[in-house]
């Protein structure tokens, strides 16, 4: 069956989202490539480190429960567009911290302005999904992911070139304002719904909260997954098999790259098959490398687990959010930012869970963790399950 044909400017609209998740992947990996050249800066121990993160991710939650009432009532459009700009302009904060005080002041505002920005543009997503009329929101986060690489590519080069870290960062900071202020005027204005059936279920209320809560339970299995493999998959294969640096930062890239190359083919699968497959089929592929990674002994085998972890969680997180995005589209920001922020937790208490775990057993060991999270998504996937009077059969857009 061939696809609906698509109008100009939602083709514009769907290029738009697609620059302002690769500025969000951009401006986040700029932070992270950054994090030895700033702790050596403000005298922040590789120990204390943690605080400055919670505050992050404090600023981020925040970001996210202001950001999706405010996109719901204003519109998405406008909630891109000042998310970008206070998450390009604060991430100089960082690099002219002085002292531990100031990095977490610093990093507070990088926060929200990045929790901002995370709700209103996959509620952005979710609109031009709708009009779409088919599955595109894996490409989007695909699309974060590049923005990642050529952000760790970047910041790699001024590092390796003696850059002050003021200036690469003030630099990256004017360009993703540029680049903010070339997509944000491609966006979708305010959506409103008109689909009979989802202004009942505004009126009545129905069980929209615990569908929500029931998202966010998958969210923060499928996040706190990833976050275990982002921090610990290197660590994993250099303790597990006296594995060189090198060998062992193969790992994360494995499972980086499977996620990225995966994220772009799994809108056609979603469409061929349904967002539940994609879910469970995907977490249980996730949970036959987690399996690998925690049984193999060699080197080659732990790395294809890792990457098949990657693969297989690549199409979660964008099904999720899109059910979350659809459950109810006067209140599509509102819900996204609850998924999200208990996703958002997730991602960051994972590794910290690992972290003391290994404390009481080894490392490989402690990896059950993400191989039961990938389990529980795949029990709960028919959560994601879209339904007539949760999707809208077309959106109207206005000018306001």
């Amino acid at each position: 069956m061939p696809f609906p044909a698509v109008a100009p400017d939602l083709r514009a609209a769907r290029v738009g989202v697609f620059g302002i998740f690769g500025i969000n992947g951009f401006l986040l990996a700029m932070w992270v490539v950054h994090i030895p050249a700033i702790t050596d800066r403000t005298g922040v121990s590789k120990s204390a480190l943690g605080l400055p993160i919670l505050l992050l991710a404090a600023g981020a939650v925040v970001g996210m429960q202001l950001a999706g009432p405010l996109a719901d009532r204003y519109g998405s459009r406008i909630m891109v567009g000042l998310g970008a700009v206070i998450v390009s302009a604060s991430l100089i904060g960082p690099g002219l911290a002085g002292s531990p005080a100031q990095l977490g002041i610093a990093l507070f505002v990088l926060g929200f302005g990045n929790g901002g920005l995370d709700v209103s543009m996959n509620a952005q997503a979710v609109y031009v999904e709708r009009a779409y009329e088919r599955p595109i929101m894996s490409a989007f986060h695909a699309f974060f992911s590049c923005g990642g690489v050529a952000g760790a590519l970047l910041g790699a080069a001024t590092l390796h070139a003696g850059w002050d870290i003021r200036v690469s960062l003030g630099l990256a900071a004017v360009l993703s304002l540029a680049l903010t202020a070339v997509f944000t005027p491609r966006l979708l204005p305010h959506v409103r719904p008109v689909h009979a059936q989802e202004k009942g279920a505004v009126a009545k209320g129905g069980r929209t909260p615990a569908r929500v809560w029931a998202l966010g339970g998958v969210a923060f299995a499928v996040l706190l997954c990833e976050g275990v493999a982002n921090d610990w998959s290197a660590l994993q294969v250099k303790e597990h098999l006296d594995a060189s640096d090198a060998t062992a930062a193969l790992a994360f890239g494995a499972f980086s790259t499977m996620m990225t190359l995966g994220r772009f083919g799994a809108d056609r699968v979603a469409g061929a098959l349904g967002p539940v497959a994609i879910v469970r089929y995907g977490t249980l592929i996730a949970g036959v490398g987690m399996l690998f990674v925690v049984t193999s002994d060699w080197v080659a085998l732990t790395l294809f687990g890792w990457g098949l972890f990657g693969l297989g969680l690549s199409g979660a997180v964008p099904q999720i959010f899109t059910a979350a995005g659809n459950l109810n589209a006067q209140s599509a920001g509102v819900n996204m930012s609850r998924v999200f922020s208990m996703g958002y937790l997730a991602f960051l208490a994972g590794p910290s869970l690992i972290g003391a775990l290994t404390k009481v057993m080894p490392l490989t060991t402690a990896m059950l963790v993400p191989l039961a999270g990938v389990l529980f998504a795949a029990v709960a996937a028919n959560v994601v399950e879209t339904t007539s009077s949760a999707q809208p059969e077309r959106a109207a857009r206005s000018t306001d």
